[in-house]
């Protein structure tokens, strides 16, 4: 069913899907069940919802946004791999790196990319605390972040790790658009600027936007702050 379900909406949206990218969806999802057995990884864990609300969410990006090839691309608070695992299947042109703080969902994710044959860069920190390491600031073509934080506060964890010239993508749901005029001060103080917005419903009529940020000019060192300014305060 979930091959089934992936193969239809990528067939109605025009984006190709090959045997080796259905197989790594299908070994995705048996561990994702097999693993939130002994730790909480997901809520969803129907096999015709993973499809649905993990996978088909997660690709919607390539729907609407025409990445570049062989893109930097982070995926900040991947926590079970979502969006960055799926966009690295269906685009294995992407250099991935997955950001978590929770070291347990990492194990889990070393293993899903292993089982796969998937190469991405697997990283335990914080992200208010990561991007202030000059390897990882300002490197990325795109940073992407799915249901973390509200947008004012996810544009201070996340914009500090583009690029000029890069890309925040941020997936939300039904909320999106006041979400993102709330963000407008923040987006505008970390040198971003607002690009578009993409409202959506998924194959079950679930609400779904995406909004890009497009990185205009260097973010100031004041940026990110401790995480428990940017959660207080937002800017």
């Amino acid at each position: 069913m979930l091959i089934q379900i992936l193969e239809k909406w990528c067939g109605e949206n025009n984006i190709a899907i090959n045997d080796k990218q259905k197989s790594a969806f299908e070994i995705y999802a048996g561990m994702l069940i097999e693993w939130n057995k002994k730790m909480n990884l997901t809520a969803i864990t129907a096999e015709n919802e993973i499809a649905v609300k993990h996978f088909i969410d997660s690709i919607s990006v390539l729907k609407y946004i025409n990445l570049k090839q062989n893109p930097d691309l982070i995926d900040i608070g991947t926590g079970a791999g979502f969006p960055g695992i799926p966009l690295k299947i269906m685009r294995p042109d992407i250099k991935l790196t997955l950001l978590d703080s929770l070291n347990k969902r990492l194990i889990f994710l070393e293993e899903v990319c292993k089982a796969i044959n998937l190469k991405a860069d697997i990283i335990h920190a914080r992200a208010e605390e990561l991007s202030q390491n000059p390897e990882y600031r300002e490197k990325f073509d795109y940073a992407v972040s799915r249901a973390v934080a509200n947008l004012p506060s996810l544009c201070e964890y996340c914009i500090p790790y583009i690029k000029n010239g890069g890309m925040f993508i941020s997936m939300k749901g039904s909320d999106g658009q006041n979400e993102l005029e709330l963000a407008q001060n923040a987006i505008k103080l970390l040198g971003g600027k607002s690009d578009s917005i993409y409202t959506f419903n998924l194959p079950d009529e679930s609400i779904r936007t995406i909004i890009t940020i497009s990185k205009i000019s260097s973010t100031s060192s004041k940026y990110p702050r401790r995480g428990t300014k940017i959660s207080k305060n937002p800017l």
